[in-house]
């Protein structure tokens, strides 16, 4: 897979797809005039866990639920734009909502994509409850899925709710 575009956000920002260490579902994320890498879990729930502080864990975890609810395999320009909307209401922080949201969605497709999935999605949504509701801390939720048994996830997403 080429490079593919996901979104621009201000003319400052380029979020897009491409080859990765394990698959061809890499996000990068490039600062107008920096480096072009991919972000980590823990980098988008600490600063969404930070972002908390000012706009509400609730609210953050609800808009991206309204994102999550709507995400399939493929990129819509219509989650896209009600990303740009949600993020909009941030007021001062609209722009990096609006990049992580868009990070994680573009996650979240990748997550759906992958080969033998069981769980797809609904492991961005453990990460972002566990940070946001749960409050077990960033870096730990970004790993808690790893070489845990999909069942023993499956059991803990249900109790959740998701």
């Amino acid at each position: 897979m080429s490079k593919r575009l996901i979104k621009q956000v201000s003319d400052k920002y380029t979020i897009e797809y491409n080859s990765g260490n394990f698959d061809n579902w890499c996000i990068y994320l490039t600062r107008r005039g920096g480096v072009r890498y991919a972000p980590l879990d823990d980098e988008y729930f600490t600063l969404l866990l930070q972002l908390g502080l000012t706009h509400g864990y609730d609210k953050i975890y609800a808009d991206f639920v309204k994102v999550y609810a709507r995400t399939s395999k493929t990129l819509d320009e219509t989650i896209l734009k009600l990303i740009e909307e949600t993020a909009a209401g941030y007021e001062e922080d609209r722009y990096e909502m609006e990049i992580w949201f868009t990070v994680i969605y573009a996650g979240m497709i990748a997550e759906e994509n992958k080969m033998h999935t069981k769980l797809g999605k609904r492991i961005k949504r453990l990460g972002m409850h566990q940070t946001l509701i749960d409050k077990i801390g960033p870096g730990i939720a970004a790993h808690f899925s790893r070489n845990k048994p999909w069942r023993e996830l499956d059991a803990i997403m249900q109790a959740k709710g998701f």
